[in-house]
């Protein structure tokens, strides 16, 4: 299918989401979503042609057969899905293709949920235009929320559409745009409405297992070393957050005035700072985490690790049980998913160590206006 006749039908495929959206309420956030997909669309070009163009630019030449490679591995080693996502290129001119928005009450570690129409109800809201997502963050502090803004690389259709590879990470480390490719494509092999967090975790446990086979396979010494390295680190960071957590959502039960909730809850963030510094002396002075704790930890940054890390340990205890199988891994993930949540969490809370279980984040807040 030559390029005007694959971008025709693409634009022929989005006309009816356009017209079921159009008698949203909110319109003009659905709007913003399709102008960023077909503006993406519009950009695209097969990466196969630009490898082979002489006027590719080496670097980009050298990273796109990267992809490639990538893309192949997570097919053949992975059991991720074999199709056209991660085989064209698009140059979107800016640092990340969509800015997430997170919001918590000032009182709770429960995330807040918007619900949509395809993607169910999910902890956060994205926009394609970082302006509109400051606008939206505003709007939801206005009322009282802890909010936070987070860059995203990149973003998966959940199979709808044939996603792209991006100028927003293929510039990473080869390690990271591997990963960033095996956690995409996970999202087509299981996708549960309404389930932010199991999703999400199962596609960094997926991620996790494809970079350690990918470092296996291709990484050097040096390379797997330093991925050994930066995992224990994460789970370091982790660990804090969780304790943290923990601590903020039984601080949160109490019956306290609300000035004293305030200071207390700011005294938590500030032992969470200082054991973070405690840390990086243990880690020899890696500074990794620096810019997260720059930010201002609050509820909705927290909320925005625990979304992709929460069920992680269970589905690494699971796919153990599969000695490491991922067809038989994916088929016990997708009976989990037909499982009602209650029930799904139940099981994951089996699968977990117990060093690893977290507290009952299960209810999500309730939304400042679900759409």
């Amino acid at each position: 299918m030559n390029e005007t006749r694959h971008n025709r039908r693409r634009w022929w495929l989005a006309l009816p989401l356009l017209l079921l959206l159009s008698g949203c309420a909110q319109l003009a956030y659905y709007a913003q979503s399709v102008r960023g997909q077909l503006d993406i669309w519009s950009r695209e070009k097969p990466i196969a042609a630009l490898i082979e163009d002489t006027a590719t630019p080496p670097a980009l030449h050298d990273r796109l057969a990267l992809v490639l490679k990538a893309r192949e591995f997570a097919s053949s080693e992975l059991a991720l899905p074999q199709n056209d996502s991660y085989r064209r290129y698009a140059d979107l001119e800016r640092s990340y293709v969509v800015w997430n928005v997170f919001a918590a009450p000032e009182f709770s570690i429960q995330p807040v949920q918007w619900c949509f129409a395809f993607a169910g109800c999910v902890n956060y809201r994205g926009y394609f235009a970082k302006a509109d997502a400051e606008a939206f963050a505003r709007a939801a502090a206005a009322q009282g929320h802890d909010v936070h803004i987070g860059g995203v690389a990149a973003y998966s259709t959940l199979g709808w559409f044939a996603d792209p590879v991006l100028n927003t990470f293929v510039n990473y480390p080869p390690a990271e745009v591997a990963r960033i490719i095996f956690h995409e494509l996970a999202h087509q092999v299981v996708y549960v409405k309404d389930d932010t967090v199991f999703n999400e975790s199962f596609a960094v446990a997926v991620e996790r297992e494809g970079l350690r086979r990918w470092l296996a396979r291709y990484g050097s010494d040096a390379e797997r070393e330093t991925a050994q390295k930066m995992q224990r680190y994460r789970a370091d960071f982790l660990r804090l957050l969780h304790a943290y957590r923990a601590r903020l959502a039984k601080l949160y039960t109490q019956r306290i005035a609300p000035e004293a909730m305030r200071a207390a809850k700011q005294q938590q963030f500030a032992d969470m700072g200082r054991d973070y510094d405690a840390l990086k002396s243990a880690w020899g002075g890696y500074a990794g985490y620096d810019r997260w704790f720059a930010q201002t930890p609050n509820n909705a940054l927290l909320a925005s690790v625990s979304i992709y890390t929460q069920h992680v340990p269970a589905f690494e205890a699971l796919l153990q049980q599969h000695n490491g199988e991922l067809t038989a891994f994916y088929a016990a993930v997708r009976a989990l998913a037909r499982l009602e949540k209650p029930a799904r969490e139940a099981a994951l809370r089996g699968y977990a160590p117990p060093e690893h279980m977290p507290p009952d984040f299960t209810k999500p807040a309730t939304a400042a206006g679900k759409l």
